[in-house]
């Protein structure tokens, strides 16, 4: 059987006149697609296009939930109350969910978006906020997350399927953390460099970090950030290597019924 890798990418995430020129090509590269859900970023029709665009292209749905931060584009950690939490990660989801409906589509997974991602690694308060909400609304959604986090073995404690992540272009600590992004280096954007990298991640298994130690990993899925520079070519590019070494570029779900 041909092996299967599953790439996924942050959309949806602009807002208003704002926006983001990437979206429409992203979603013919990328297998699953993490929809921001309005609290960081994303207006209602931003987003709707996004899921329409998704379903055409059989691209798997994530709900892309963060802090109500849009100011801060979800990217500044809140100390929130964990029902508080619970509660927001329940609306974000159900508002994609009818959104996702009506464009022929479903949500099939939930992925925190940028502080609530670092923070749910190793809180374990508000990574059991975030799997209360989906257990309590949909105990067939998937939990993306970083490996050895908090919130996937909470997630696994609860019966919910996971996804363990990889990123093609963020920097890793040698704790298997990703690297602040107020680090210098801690976003990649040579497009050769991260293809290399990712081809290495998916043949040998590895990846180095920061300090040129070398990490081990075996990822579900890998992300594209669909906000940085060069997201397209090296989106493009990086599927190309993959196939090129016999993989199938496919998402980790059966069809939608």
């Amino acid at each position: 059987m041909t092996p299967r890798i599953d790439v996924n990418s942050d959309l949806a995430e602009g807002f208003g006149r704002w926006s983001f020129d990437t979206d429409d090509d992203l979603l013919t590269i990328v297998s699953s697609a993490n929809v921001a859900c309005g609290f960081h970023a994303g207006d209602p029709s931003t987003i709707r296009h996004a899921l329409e665009l998704a379903a055409s292209n059989d691209v798997a749905v994530g709900a892309h939930v963060g802090y109500p931060d849009l100011q801060g584009f979800g990217r500044r950690r809140m100390d929130m109350d964990p029902r508080e939490l619970t509660d927001a990660v329940m609306y974000q989801v159900s508002a994609l969910s009818g959104l996702a409906r009506v464009a022929g589509t479903r949500v099939r997974y939930v992925k925190p978006h940028g502080a609530l991602y670092n923070t749910v690694v190793d809180s374990s308060t508000q990574a059991r906020a975030v799997v209360e909400a989906i257990v309590e609304l949909d105990p067939g959604l998937a939990v993306m997350g970083l490996p050895g986090s908090e919130l996937l073995r909470f997630a696994g404690d609860a019966g919910l399927a996971t996804i363990s992540e990889a990123f093609a272009d963020r920097a890793y600590l040698s704790d298997g953390s990703l690297v602040p992004r107020s680090v210098k280096g801690a976003v990649l954007h040579d497009v050769d460099a991260v293809v290399e990298r990712v081809v290495r991640m998916v043949t040998d298994g590895v990846v180095e970090t920061l300090d040129g130690s070398v990490l081990e990993l075996s990822p579900d899925s890998y992300c594209i950030h669909g906000d940085s520079p060069g997201a397209v070519t090296m989106g493009r590019r990086m599927t190309a290597a993959l196939r090129d070494r016999g993989y199938e570029i496919s998402h980790l779900f059966a069809a939608t019924p």
